[in-house]
């Protein structure tokens, strides 16, 4: 079947990100994996590269496009090498929404340059420890002084993806008590700067998976943060996060397709090579039929993510489809991953064959963005159940 979604531009881009990324990631992969983090430099590479910069507008340094096509590319193109590229996927997929949708003018021009080049990392903190998905029993408080310059802030939070790196953190806190009948109500979004005095990292944190992407515990203690880096309007904070979390969802989606297809392309070389009683794996009926179902699943996930990747851009994908889209995508991979490594035998246990990285990566895609059991929530009240 052939694919609608790209054009000669998407594909010139992926041209370049399969290039860069054997240039630049595969040779020293397995020490990023060894190091549990991708180093804070190769961001400015792909900053070079103008990666950060693709929807960001042109007064600012970046290519003024509206568009998730390319930040497709870069999953396709990321999963098909067995590779990822840290943190920076947060940066772009989470962060810059907020910044393009809350920033003023004058917000725009302090922090979108150094977004682009990669001088300036973002994270988004939202969990903390207790709370998970229940995003309105958050703790963490921020509190406007007396003289109404700055904010104070305090509290924790955790599993931040990009925490290690992060030169900027959009933190959620709660600036008011929740209403009798809003618990919502009272949640604000501050672009808080790592430096200021009283942040500090924690733990990073030992995953399953994903194990290049630094991921830590955040600490506030009396954090000043100026009434300046306030991202929109006071307590309409979950308000502005549930705006975000359609593309949030795609992407998760889009990146779970991704792996399957990956995972397919590994098994399908796997098999070919491998011989067992003196044949190839490939030789085998029970080979040709597990690897044709998973095709077939594959196909159908790439059509679901590709429809929802249509409807993102078009600025018409729903909360019930982007979480048909993440349920479907993310159930299939799940499935898809592990037939392709049952078929690497023993072998596919192995960390150094990407089968195994790509097993672990892909278990936390039903989880975070909301799990596969929210997503059915979500999807059964757009039926009226």
């Amino acid at each position: 079947m052939r694919r609608t979604v790209f054009n000669e531009d998407h594909e010139a881009f992926r041209e370049t990100i399969r290039a860069f990324i054997e240039a630049e990631v595969v040779p020293v992969y397995d020490e990023w994996f060894a190091a549990g983090q991708a180093p804070r430099e190769f961001y400015y590479k792909l900053g070079e590269l103008g990666v950060f910069g693709i929807n960001v507008p042109e007064e600012f340094g970046g290519a003024g496009l509206d568009t998730h096509k390319f930040e497709a590319v870069l999953y396709e193109e990321t999963s098909r090498a067995g590779v990822n590229f840290g943190g920076s996927g947060v940066h772009v997929l989470l962060a810059l929404p907020y910044i393009k949708m809350l920033s003023t003018d004058e917000q725009k021009k302090r922090y979108l340059p150094k977004f682009v080049t990669g001088e300036e990392m973002w994270a988004l903190a939202m969990t903390e420890p207790g709370t998970g998905s229940d995003v309105a029993g958050m703790k963490t408080t921020a509190k406007l002084s007396e003289d109404g310059t700055h904010y104070v802030l305090n509290g924790a939070k955790t599993f931040i993806t990009g925490g290690v790196h992060a030169d900027r953190v959009i933190v959620c806190a709660r600036t008011s008590a929740p209403r009798e009948d809003d618990r919502r109500f009272g949640i604000s979004l501050f672009a808080v700067d790592t430096k200021s005095a009283g942040y500090s990292v924690g733990r990073k944190l030992d995953k399953l998976g994903l194990r290049t992407s630094d991921t830590a515990e955040l600490a506030f203690v009396d954090v000043k943060v100026p009434v300046e880096d306030l991202m929109g309007e006071e307590n309409k904070g979950f308000y502005y996060l549930g705006q975000n979390l359609p593309s949030e969802r795609w992407g998760i989606a889009f990146g779970a397709y991704a792996q399957a297809k990956a995972a397919v392309r590994f098994a399908q070389q796997y098999v070919q090579e491998r011989t067992v009683f003196g044949k190839p794996v490939a030789h085998f009926q029970n080979t040709k039929f597990e690897l044709a179902a998973c095709q077939a699943e594959v196909d159908a996930a790439e059509a679901v993510a590709d429809r929802a990747l249509e409807a993102l851009d078009a600025g018409e994908l729903t909360a019930a489809e982007a979480a048909s889209a993440k349920l479907f995508c993310t159930e299939v991979a799940h499935r898809v991953i592990d037939k392709c490594l049952q078929l690497h035998g023993g072998y596919g246990y192995m960390n150094e064959y990407p089968i195994a990285r790509l097993y672990a990566d892909n278990r936390v895609n039903r989880i975070y963005g909301g799990t596969s059991e929210v997503m059915k929530s979500i999807i059964a009240k757009s039926m009226g159940l």
